[in-house]
């Protein structure tokens, strides 16, 4: 199981490469790979009373997430079905698309090339799916399968509606399997297991599970398009045929059934079950066989007729009775074979034609009467036509319900009744799709789309013919392939030890007399619409796609309202709702809940009290300051206070980090502040700074009491005394600060690093408009834009006369006089090398001692700080000539391929591992994996602060251009209706 994973993923990987090279033919190669995995299926079907295959691949033990395979019976028919109709609907891609290659150039190839490597990466992850024991790995190939069906169906990506129905089949299924995500760890966390094998044979009990079942039967509906999900399959036909032939009827529809059948035996006697399975899955085979009689479009009348077959297999497996399970089979691997052939048919007519429209279409089976041939077999099993194994499936069908013991006496017979009724309709409209693609409709000449058409060849309907040959003698052969499904149907809890063999013929049956009743109704039905006495006028009932669109627009007006309403334009007014929500119902809570006592502590030395004065009069100082760069600074007072009490308790780390953010916060605010005036006009106050002050303090009072209120609920030795023993134990570091952050919750790091990876890119979004920029610009491009003004700029701008200077920083040397101090310069000059190795130091020692790649970072961004502040922007370019892009994407690469890396070893993603080397001179050298991970922070936090300066720095000091001055040819062109930039 795991060779034949290897290799479909590897063909997946190598198709794009090989449909390039040696274009449609190379879908033949292909087909190789899913063909040769379907006689490895073969030889190792399980045999009766033979032990179970199982493969185990040991992957996060922790989480439960070991891969393990199981190949039982009934994961041998679905295996057979994904490869073996996969392999032959690659053969028909060679064919299908042969035109994209020689009518649509190497951009229409480049698109069959990555087409060709999501179908066989489908065929893998089906094929993962129905052979997963692990319900969270199983859960996994069914996401991918989402995904890579999504991507198929909107192959044809310029067109609205293809874009239209990938999305609704994505959310669809998506929205089903987060609720069947949820069922899972439901299930699995009260039987204590997450393998199918273990649940099953001991199946817990309770309104707790029933909710768990329900919630993974939402999954399993939603993917096999069971009402009411079942409009996402009609519209997936905008899709190219191939994908409906496959995806449609042998593979993803499956996937949903397949899962109800391999819940069956352990939970199919429950009520819910019977209502979500067996009640929706007879009004889906009812709506989809009426709806496929209103269609004229072949695709769509094989679409809504799958909706309805579905169901009515829906209904088979998930009853719960050995017999009608065999049944259930027994048509699953039916409807794989003909929907696929006639899907396949569907495409020769349209690639041969241009046409889908059966009201375009006559005399075809005259023109094409092979495929009229493979058409009618195909649709014959369809309508359960004697002979094929669709008619030795629906029989059999109709025999086990009516007699099942898992119904009771009269819901067995209105199933049955139901049944009936549903395949009436089915061989109505499976006589109606042969008449309106065949028939001759006209006395004298085909229809001008006939007339037309160019014959398909052989190799293009070679595959269909495969799969209505093999529907035929399944059905002559029904006794000797019966052993073959019966080993699944003994698993359900009804088996008593005997079981209705499938066979061609049972004798003069009641089963038979509703076969003839069937067959007699549905040709009075298909006459009835043939003639027009049965018409259409009205709109069907219930269309999902009308109710589907207007729930998409009551979300946008929801959404939309709520917005208008909450987020007014204004960015004190939506700060103050969020805080003030924010107080509120913590508060209510809070006096609503069960806390009722306190333990606050006094101040521990008169250093608190003192720092805690000097914070409350920097807030207040706050809100009265009417400039803004005075109010900015007494904010950052209430920081650096905040990092002294953090060094008062011991907490070096947090003291570091505290007073480098906020330098760092203060620089960026001064950057900004420069460029706005030094207090607010009066039209941009807003009246309102003691209703602000307000809800700072009530926010402030907020957290206090909430902390007290945390502080006395202990009740027990709070985890935080364990911290530093699994620290060392665990992280292998003494700083147990530093492990928090890049071992025990280094998930969180990873995602307040990405947050901070948004943010530089929404900032430098904001701040160059038309295109970002690279690096900072270098004094080799000051000098060259120098060199080529002319005499007149430079005597229009005598400020740019750098001939006679003498500096201490390269980048000061293209700089305004009036902006320099030889002070700073010198002493930058002096400090930055003394900073870069201070960060170097935290970075490496962080894993031990105060520091670590996120302080090392910010040490590092300080050092370029003070290089830009001293030297300007060009040399901010001397001191990092790198792009803060490419800092910050390899910090992010380097960060999410730790954790990679760790789950495939089969550890916790993100886990430490110690490295220890022996080196000669040095001795001993032990380093953390989690080293690497901190190198992604570090890169990432410089990355951050480069691209600050950059953007609120270098970028910001740009100026309209003065008369006579020319542009600087190292910085943005300013918008063609914008006044021209220049260097200050």
């Amino acid at each position: 199981m795991v060779a034949v994973l290897l290799a479909l993923t590897l063909t997946a990987i190598a198709a794009p490469a090989i449909i390039t090279w040696l274009g449609p033919r190379g879908f033949y190669l292909l087909a190789l790979a899913p063909a040769l995995s379907v006689g490895w299926v073969l030889t190792q079907w399980p045999s009766a009373g033979s032990e179970t295959a199982v493969q185990t691949i040991r992957w996060v033990p922790t989480l439960q997430m070991d891969i393990v395979l199981r190949f039982d019976d009934l994961a041998a028919v679905l295996s057979v079905l994904v490869l073996g109709v996969g392999a032959l609907v690659l053969c028909y891609c060679a064919q299908y698309f042969d035109s994209y290659d020689a009518e649509s150039g190497p951009r229409s190839r480049r698109s069959v090339a990555r087409f060709a490597g999501e179908l066989v990466a489908f065929a893998g992850s089906m094929f993962g799916l129905v052979c997963s024991d692990n319900m969270l790995v199983m859960y996994v190939f069914w996401e991918l399968t989402t995904v890579l069906s999504f991507l198929l169906v909107g192959f044809y990506a310029y067109r609205a509606t293809s874009r239209r129905a990938a999305t609704q089949a994505l959310l669809v299924t998506t929205f089903g399997g987060l609720a069947m995500l949820v069922g899972i760890v439901m299930l699995g966390i009260r039987a204590g297991s997450f393998l199918f094998s273990d649940v099953l044979a001991d199946p817990p009990t309770g309104t707790y599970v029933v909710v768990a079942v329900a919630l993974i039967l939402i999954g399993a509906l939603s993917k096999s398009a069971i009402v009411p999900f079942h409009f996402w399959l009609p519209g997936a036909m905008a899709a190219p045929t191939p994908v409906s032939a496959y995806l449609h009827a042998a593979a993803m529809v499956k996937a949903g059934v397949f899962l109800v059948a391999r819940l069956a035996p352990g939970f199919s006697s429950g009520a819910v079950w019977h209502v979500m399975v067996v009640g929706l899955g007879l009004l889906t085979m009812v709506l989809g066989g009426w709806r496929s009689l209103r269609e004229f479009d072949l695709k769509l009348i094989l679409a809504f007729g799958t909706v309805s077959q579905l169901g009515f297999i829906m209904v088979l497996v998930g009853i719960g009775d050995d017999d009608v399970a065999l049944a259930g089979v027994a048509m699953i691997v039916a409807h794989a074979f003909f929907k696929a052939a006639l899907f396949m048919v569907v495409g020769i007519i349209d690639h041969s034609t241009g046409t889908r429209d059966i009201r375009r279409l006559a005399r075809l089976g005259a023109e094409a009467p092979g495929l009229l041939v493979i058409a009618a077999l195909a649709a014959a099993s369809m309508a359960g036509v004697p002979v094929t194994l669709g008619f030795v499936g629906k029989e059999s069908a109709f025999s086990t319900v009516w007699h099942t013991h898992a119904l009771s006496h009269w819901q067995a017979i209105g199933a049955t009744l139901i049944l009936v009724a549903g395949s009436v309709l089915t061989f109505a409209y499976s006589t109606r799709f042969l008449w309106g693609a065949f028939g001759r409709k006209v006395r004298r000449k085909p229809s001008s789309a006939v007339a037309g058409m160019h014959r398909p060849g052989v190799a293009f309907q070679a595959p269909a013919a495969v799969l209505a040959v093999l529907g035929l003698l399944g059905g002559i052969l029904a006794s000797l392939i019966s052993p073959l499904f019966e080993p699944y149907a003994e698993t359900l809890p009804d088996f008593d030890g005997e079981i209705e063999h499938l066979a061609l013929w049972h004798g003069f049956t009641l089963a038979l007399a509703f076969s003839a009743v069937v067959i007699g109704a549905g040709a009075v039905l298909f006459l009835l619409i043939r003639s027009r006495r049965l018409t259409f006028r009205r709109p069907p009932l219930g269309n999902a796609d009308r109710i589907y669109d207007a729930s998409l627009r009551f979300a946008d007006t929801l959404s939309f309202t709520l917005t208008r309403f909450t987020q007014r334009g204004s960015l004190p007014v939506t700060q103050g709702v969020i805080i003030t929500t924010l107080v509120l119902l913590p508060t209510v809570m809070l006096f609503l809940g069960a806390r009722n006592r306190l333990a606050p502590d006094g101040f521990e030395s008169v250093y608190q009290l003192v720092i805690g004065i000097i914070m409350v009069a920097a807030a207040i100082a706050a809100t009265v300051l009417r400039n803004r760069l005075a109010a900015t600074l007494v904010v950052g007072i209430t920081g650096y206070g905040a990092g002294m009490i953090f060094a008062l308790y011991g907490a070096p780390d947090l003291a570091l980090t505290q007073f480098l953010v906020e330098t760092l916060t203060l620089v960026i605010f001064v950057l900004v502040l420069r460029k706005l005036p030094a207090e607010a006009e009066a039209r941009h106050e807003t009246g309102f700074k003691p209703l602000r002050a307000l809800i700072g303090l009530a926010f402030g009072t907020l957290l206090v009491v909430g902390g007290l209120f945390a502080a006395a609920a202990r009740s027990t030795t709070p985890i935080s005394v364990h911290i530093p023993r699994a620290a060392y134990d665990f992280g292998h570091g003494s700083n147990a600060v530093n492990v928090l952050l890049v071992d025990i919750r280094a998930w969180d790091t990873l995602g307040e690093v990405s947050v901070l990876l948004v943010a530089a890119t929404g900032v430098a979004s904001m701040v160059f408009r038309s295109r970002r920029f690279g690096s900072a610009p270098r004094v080799a491009d000051a000098a060259r834009m120098h060199a080529a003004r002319t005499d007149a700029e430079v005597d229009a701008d005598s400020s740019v006369d750098a001939t006679s200077r003498t500096t201490w920083l390269r980048g000061s040397t293209f700089r305004n006089p009036r902006h320099r101090s030889m002070v700073l310069e010198a002493t930058t000059r002096l400090i930055f090398p003394t900073m870069v190795v201070l960060s170097v130091y935290f970075f490496f020692s962080g894993h031990n001692a105060p520091g670590g790649g996120f302080a090392g970072g910010l040490t590092m961004g300080m050092a370029l700080v003070l290089r830009y502040l001293a030297g300007g922007r060009y040399e901010l370019g001397e001191a990092l000539p790198i792009d803060a892009g490419r800092l910050l994407g390899l910090g992010l690469a380097i960060a999410s391929t730790t954790a990679v890396v760790s789950l495939l070893l089969g550890a916790p993603a993100l886990s430490s591992a110690v490295l220890t080397v022996h080196l000669p001179l040095i001795g001993t050298v032990k380093m953390v994996t989690a080293l690497f991970f901190d190198l992604g922070v570090y890169l990432i936090v410089v990355g951050l602060i480069l691209d600050v300066l950059r953007s609120l720095g270098a970028r910001l000091e740009l100026e309209p251009s003065r008369a006579g001055v020319a542009p600087d040819p190292t910085v943005e062109p300013a918008e063609p209706s914008a006044p021209q930039e220049v260097t200050r």
